[in-house]
């Protein structure tokens, strides 16, 4: 399974890698939105399960992945500009749903609250409206660790708590990945999450307002900084929307064990191909990339 590897030019002022997974008979296309500083690889399983009854986009930020290297980082970027992006791609690659994880949702709300005429249907994986004492801590600490390029407390740190429930081998990617990211990403996660702690969560509820089409809230049944709980908030502002917990998981979902995987792919499926007959599908669980997402 070979993608469709560009690097597009937005606007004129960023440079972004894609990968799009084509399926011959797939009749619709999903594009998935990255965590903070993340990047494709971090959805090698997610596209297993998406594919090929999808075609499937993935990208990377501008200050991350293989866009890191066509960018000159001269600027942070807002959870707007990020929405702004993903609407270019939206229309680029004629996308007609978005499913996004973890950070990734902040920018996926901003654009979804553009009402782009394309999307029919959406999925909000790992993200809630509020910011609850578990995730302010943890971004407190990141923040002191980020601002001192602390690099081994801020591997530490990402696996001990939004990562503590996956498997040991993606916790050593994980602790590679984030220990080794260049200075300027560490700078862009600094950013996001000053932003995070000092903005009004009500953003988010505003922008949810907006939405004019079915979401689905997913969440992890053991995620404490993202909760199910606190996600069923969103009910109150999203007109259509539903919402599904994948059970004895945290906040990585489909990464941290098979039911996980077969849970989250039946709950996509379900939303996104109404009568979509839960089987038992056929599995090629990864445990080969880093799964970090703040």
């Amino acid at each position: 399974m070979r993608p469709e590897i560009a690097v597009l030019d937005i606007q004129g002022q960023y440079r972004v890698y894609t990968e799009f997974y084509r399926a011959d008979a797939a009749q619709k296309t999903i594009i998935l939105v990255n965590g903070s500083m993340a990047t494709t690889a971090s959805f090698a399983q997610t596209v297993k399960n998406l594919h090929p009854q999808f075609n499937v986009v993935l990208y990377d930020q501008p200050y991350a992945g293989k866009s890191k290297a066509h960018n000159r980082h001269e600027r942070m970027l807002t959870k707007e500009i990020e929405g702004q992006i993903l609407l270019e791609l939206i229309d680029h690659f004629a996308a007609e749903h978005v499913l996004s994880f973890s950070w990734g949702g902040a920018a996926t709300l901003s654009a979804l609250a553009q009402r782009p005429r394309r999307i029919e249907k959406a999925v909000i994986s790992s993200f809630s409206p509020v910011l609850n004492a578990p995730m302010r801590d943890y971004l407190e600490r990141g923040v002191d660790y980020l601002g001192n390029l602390d690099r081994d407390r801020v591997g530490h740190l990402v696996n001990n708590t939004i990562g503590k429930h996956l498997p040991p081998l993606f916790k050593r990617f994980n602790y590679r990945h984030v220990s080794s990211l260049a200075e300027h990403e560490y700078g862009q996660m600094h950013f996001h999450i000053v932003d995070v702690l000092r903005s009004n969560q009500q953003c988010y509820v505003e922008a949810a307002k907006k939405i004019n089409i079915p979401v689905l809230f997913l969440n992890g049944e053991w995620d404490e900084y993202t909760t199910a709980a606190d996600a069923r908030l969103f009910a109150n502002h999203v007109q259509h929307s539903s919402f599904s917990t994948v059970q004895a998981t945290g906040h990585f979902l489909d990464m941290e064990h098979k039911a996980a995987c077969r849970d989250s792919r039946n709950a996509l499926l379900s939303f996104l191909t109404p009568g979509h007959h839960q089987s038992r599908p056929r599995y090629n669980y990864v445990q080969g990339y880093h799964a970090l997402a703040i």
